[in-house]
């Protein structure tokens, strides 16, 4: 199956023997995978959001809803950027020799991404059901929904057996 070839410490065998230089480039081209599966989201997510002022419906929202509306607009736009941040900063950097700086800023600018993009889609779950249900309710939604993510984001990873202290 999918673990049979690591060893008891957790890192696969290739992992052992890698220099700094060949486990940085595997770091960076790992978090950019990963950041492709959140790019097109966010990016989903921004573009829908910036096309509901042009809906009839947009037009009945109180002040408190339009408020929040701004604000999980401006959220996904700050998480658009931080998650696409990586891309750039390689590009920028690119043969530049600054790959240390570059893996950790990377890896910094996706957290940050993702915090952002939890707490955006938290406000969206929140505007939903302020709009279908009431205000209290959507409370209860957008609390949830937050809880949700920071369970699965961070409780199930924190919850996950370690070897020791991270490597690089």
């Amino acid at each position: 199956m999918g673990g049979e070839n690591k060893p008891m410490g957790g890192e696969s065998r290739g992992e052992e023997t890698e220099s700094e230089s060949q486990r940085l480039t595997r770091n960076l081209n790992e978090l950019l995978q990963e950041l492709r599966v959140t790019q097109t989201g966010v990016q989903i997510l921004t573009g829908f959001l910036l096309t509901l002022p042009f809906s009839q419906r947009f037009k009945v929202l109180d002040g408190v809803q339009r408020t929040a509306y701004l604000l999980i607009l401006s959220g996904s736009v700050v998480a658009t950027g931080l998650i696409i941040a990586p891309v750039a900063f390689h590009r920028i950097l690119f043969r530049h020799g600054e790959r240390p700086w570059l893996v950790t800023a990377a890896n910094r600018a996706a957290l940050a991404g993702l915090l952002s993009l939890a707490l955006t889609t938290s406000g969206v779950v929140w505007l939903v059901f302020d709009l279908v249900t009431d205000r209290t309710v959507a409370s209860i939604a957008g609390v949830v929904s937050l809880m949700f993510f920071g369970g699965l984001w961070a409780g199930v990873p924190s919850r996950a057996p370690r070897s020791g202290r991270p490597t690089g």
